[in-house]
């Protein structure tokens, strides 16, 4: 970069290296009346040995941040402070001015993120009272029990479920008692197992899986109906019709009894109701009784096997005083 000339010198050769003054006291000094002649004004030139008078602030009604000369000998007052409590209060102002600016701009760039929130919390408190009023409802005698139906019985009766379970009427359907409804169930050896289910306004449905009963086992007090578990289903004093005596080592809780047990449920209904007698002297050791033939079966494994090679066998071969199906792949005729 190319530096500047300098400035030429005032003429004479020498500068002006007097003190200048600030503002000239033209018009400031009080009591004279009269003004600098027409040479000085021209010249614009200035006593130098003249004293400089002191310099003081103007107040707010003259200029702020103005100063002024006081000539000498004239009273200096200290300067009045409501330019600075004047200031003060604009600076407030401005401050609060501000702080309202930024409160609004913040107001204006977060809106969406404040409308989202009032919208999740407005879902949730919907969650809530539509929650609240569907318990609510469900407690209520508007969902009360009027009528109980059972299905899924054959030995027993229906009517007399549903008159055992008649303590829960009048019961809102969502404060069923679980415990009394077992309770109740329980008192029937014939229910294997149950489920229970609400139909609103006012119906339950008791679905009942019944025991399977697979013979009769006689003792003392008669002749004594069980299923494959050994639950005992009923005692009469004449054998009942329709299901084989059972003659199982080691009684009723036994291994023995527990193959017969499964041999005679894994038979389809054609065959079981043919079976007149079940014996067994071990779990490898069961044996049928049927229509007037002995049927060697052996374990209770593979019984569905067993089953169709004995009544392929008997279709084919009927009337044999003994079948061995022990090995379902080679069947044994005698």
């Amino acid at each position: 970069m190319r530096r500047p000339t300098p400035l030429p010198p005032p003429p004479g050769g020498q500068r002006d290296t007097s003190p200048r003054p600030l503002i000239p006291d033209v018009a400031d000094s009080p009591g004279t009346g009269t003004a600098p002649d027409a040479g000085e004004q021209a010249s614009g030139a200035l006593d130098a040995t003249a004293p400089l008078a002191p310099l003081i602030p103007l107040t707010a009604s003259e200029g702020s941040g103005a100063y002024s000369r006081v000539p000498d000998g004239a009273p200096t007052e200290p300067a009045s402070t409501d330019g600075a409590q004047v200031r003060l209060r604009d600076l407030w102002r401005a401050g609060r001015a501000r702080r309202r600016a930024l409160r609004a701009e913040v107001r204006r760039f977060t809106v969406r993120q404040r409308h989202r929130r009032l919208a999740w919390l407005g879902a949730g408190i919907g969650l809530v009272l539509l929650v609240a009023g569907t318990v609510g409802v469900a407690y209520s005698p508007l969902f009360a029990l009027q009528h109980i139906e059972v299905v899924g019985t054959s030995q027993l009766p229906a009517e007399t479920v549903a008159e055992a379970l008649s303590g829960q009427l009048g019961t809102p359907l969502a404060a069923v008692d679980e415990s009394a409804v077992k309770a109740a169930l329980i008192a029937f050896p014939l229910v294997e197992s149950y489920t229970h289910e609400a139909s609103p306004p006012h119906d339950l449905v008791v679905r009942i899986v019944e025991r399977t009963p697979v013979g009769y086992v006689t003792s003392a007090a008669g002749y004594t109906l069980v299923d494959a578990a050994g639950v005992a289903l009923a005692t009469t004093q004449d054998p009942p019709g329709g299901y084989p005596g059972l003659d199982v080592a080691g009684g009723l809780g036994s291994d023995a009894f527990a193959a017969a047990g499964q041999v005679m449920r894994a038979l389809p209904d054609s065959l079981r109701t043919q079976v007149t007698a079940v014996s067994a002297s071990s779990p490898n050791d069961v044996r049928l009784t049927l229509a007037g033939s002995e049927v060697v079966w052996g374990s209770a494994e593979q019984s569905a096997m067993k089953a169709l090679a004995l009544q392929q066998i008997m279709a084919g071969r009927p009337g044999a005083s003994a079948y061995d199906v022990s090995s379902p792949s080679v069947v044994v005729v005698r």
